[in-house]
């Protein structure tokens, strides 16, 4: 056994997690709860992913050295999707799906990669092409109030408070609330 095989394990065991946590994730309705959850565990797998892929690199820096500038993008997606649920600034939801979302992108990028092969250069971008369309009209959705709906209501706290407003009173609407009303 040599020093890669440890990493080596860690980075497949963290990679195949957070495949299956990512659209979990996703599907989960956006509350507290399993969401939230999932999410937190996803951004430390993805941490994981890219200590491991970092670790790689070093061992093998002639062959890989190309893991390291890679694993720090794709983690740093994560860690964007995290901190902006964990900060609330204004913007937070588009930042959190582009951040989460990027950082998914990145690990099917990675998959793929690795069991096609990287001489095929659509392997490369065919996760990007893909998911980067899917992404924009999420956040656009967001962006409307359809879309999900849970968060419609943090839409409209997040503006309000960013334009220095007051949330409506319990028991009121708010104007995104009834955007969202209107458009079912």
């Amino acid at each position: 056994m040599s020093l890669r095989d440890p990493f080596l394990a860690l980075h497949i065991a963290a990679g195949t997690t957070g495949l299956i946590l990512g659209p979990i994730a996703m599907r989960a309705p956006k509350r507290r709860g399993p969401h939230t959850k999932l999410g937190e565990t996803y951004h430390w797998v993805m941490l994981a992913v890219c200590v491991s892929a970092a670790a790689l690199a070093v061992l093998a820096w002639h062959r890989i050295w190309w893991f390291l500038p890679i694993a720090t993008f794709s983690y740093a997606n994560a860690l964007v999707g995290y901190l902006a649920v964990k900060r609330r600034r204004p913007g937070w939801i588009r930042a959190h799906i582009g951040g989460m979302g990027g950082s998914y992108i990145a690990l099917v990028t990675a998959l793929l990669v690795v069991n096609v092969g990287q001489q095929l250069p659509i392997v490369w971008f065919l996760p990007t092409v893909v998911g980067s369309p899917i992404i924009a009209w999420v956040i656009s959705e967001v962006d409307r109030g359809r879309r999900p709906r849970a968060w419609a209501g943090a839409v409209a706290a997040s503006s309000a408070r960013a334009r220095g407003a007051r949330p409506a009173p319990s028991g009121e609407s708010s104007p995104s609330e009834l955007r969202v009303r209107a458009a079912r």
